[in-house]
């Protein structure tokens, strides 16, 4: 049987008065870092049809990002661009089957992640509440620009069309494929799955599971700190980014998940600016929210958009 959603389902996510101003700060912050890539080629996980490289370069408070790339070895001409961000606990894939495909593709390691950790390593669990109670100190404050800067990485190359970038990733990749495509207007067709960073405090009511369950653990030690984590949470609510989203846009959701709950999926879904939107719901699926069928759509999807 069906699971019901309500899906007019309304956040307590609210946006700040200065929210766009806080992110323009940020984003003025981190212009003024030279990205200084670094490209290195990988021989050993390359193959015959595709090249692997190991990629670096410099993000917000000069955190220096890993991120691998992958180019289709028989290519005529710039390639559209497709970026992979990762889930809260996974670490970054190697996605060759991007290349295969016909794109240049560059999955990121946000700060924290495997091979992104010399400067930041807060753990997990422990990325979710690190630095909460400031928006200036909150762990996804450089999180977010690490992926964003992605974006740049894939600008300064030759062999990209700038004019055909994608981003793609499920759970907290989906809530970073929301804030990237959001901040950045370079993306022009953005899949995002089970989007986690979506409608914060709701989820830690509407869930019991982890990792949202980390606030309610922080907020039982910290109980008069609630009113700083909710004022925080505000400005990296993947809900409250859906109003500068205006590229071609796919979400999937599991009406069962209870980890991401499909409630703020609806919720960040019915915010989203673009006219061009389409909703996956998959009546009988957890978290994995249909990832095994829906694989086929994002492969469609960006064909149609990306070319």
């Amino acid at each position: 049987m069906a699971y019901t959603v309500n899906q007019e389902y309304k956040s307590m996510a609210r946006v700040p008065d200065d929210f766009d101003q806080f992110w323009d700060m940020v984003k003025a912050d981190v212009s003024q870092i030279p990205l200084e890539p670094e490209v290195v080629p990988d021989a050993m996980r390359s193959s015959d049809d595709i090249e692997v490289f190991q990629v670096f370069y410099n993000s917000l408070d000069n955190v220096r990002i890993a991120a691998w790339y992958c180019l289709p070895r028989n290519r005529t001409g710039p390639l559209a661009a497709v970026m992979v961000v990762p889930g809260y606990q996974s670490d970054p894939p190697i996605t060759k089957e991007w290349a295969r495909r016909g794109y240049a593709t560059l999955s990121v390691a946000p700060r924290g992640k495997l091979r992104s950790k010399t400067q930041f390593d807060p753990g997990y669990p422990g990325l979710l509440t690190y630095g909460i109670v400031d928006r200036n100190t909150y762990s996804y404050r450089g999180f977010y620009v690490d992926a964003w800067r992605g974006v740049d990485f894939l600008l300064s190359r030759d062999e990209v069309d700038n004019s055909r970038i994608g981003v793609t990733g499920s759970s907290q990749g989906g809530g970073l494929t929301i804030t990237t495509a959001a901040m950045r207007p370079e993306i022009k067709a953005a899949a995002a799955g089970a989007p986690y960073l979506c409608g914060y405090m709701d989820s830690i009511e509407l869930t019991s599971t982890y990792p949202y369950q980390e606030i309610n653990d922080y907020l039982r030690l910290h109980l008069e700190s609630r009113d700083q984590v909710e004022e925080t949470l505000n400005y990296f609510d993947g809900i409250n980014f859906a109003h500068r989203i205006t590229c071609p846009i796919i979400i999937n959701v599991g009406m069962q998940d209870n980890v991401c709950p499909p409630e703020t999926g609806f919720a960040l879904f019915n915010e989203i600016a673009s006219a061009d939107k389409t909703m996956y719901p998959y009546n009988d699926q957890g978290h994995s929210a249909g990832r095994a069928e829906h694989g086929a759509v994002i492969e469609s999807f960006f064909k149609k958009h990306l070319g």
